[in-house]
């Protein structure tokens, strides 16, 4: 089962703006950069986040985002929520067994989001270690233009 695309893309933007929460806002466009997605994509998830209270915005220079309330205090279920309802489908036909059963799913699915943090995210060494190597954009950039430097020169004296 996969969290909608939605979903996924506002929690990745929100655990962001949990690594900066100390250092400052966040501008949507660094995080639509370092997530290589449209910055208007991202304009409307922020949108949403921040009707649902979870993002403030601060405007003019060195604005940007940051997390409303404490990374240990948003669940992955709030922001999910937010941006996409996961609640399940309508009661309207309860009777039909199909949808009772997914309604149950989706109930359990919902409350097993919300019991994982934010801060229960970051606190994943994995999570750790991507987030390191995705904080610098210019150094994969950079390793690539060394790497095809050397490709240069070694063609040159293949030539040679």
């Amino acid at each position: 089962m996969r969290i909608p695309s939605k979903g996924r893309y506002a929690v990745s933007a929100m655990l962001n703006l949990a690594i900066n929460q100390g250092i400052g806002p966040v501008t949507i466009a660094e995080i639509a950069e370092k997530q290589a997605i449209s910055l208007s994509y991202l304009e409307q998830l922020f949108a949403r986040l921040r009707r649902a209270g979870l993002v403030e915005g601060t405007r003019g220079p060195g604005g940007g985002y940051r997390l409303a309330q404490s990374p240990r205090d948003i669940s992955v279920a709030q922001v999910i929520s937010a941006v996409d309802d996961i609640s399940g489908l309508a009661d309207r036909d309860a009777d039909y067994l199909p949808f009772r059963l997914w309604n149950e799913l989706s109930k359990r699915l919902e409350a097993f989001l919300q019991e994982i943090t934010l801060a229960d995210c970051l606190d994943n060494p994995e999570v750790e270690m991507f987030l390191q190597r995705h904080s610098e954009p210019d150094s994969a950039l950079v390793e690539s233009e060394v790497a095809s430097d050397s490709d240069v020169q070694r063609q040159d004296e293949l030539v040679s």
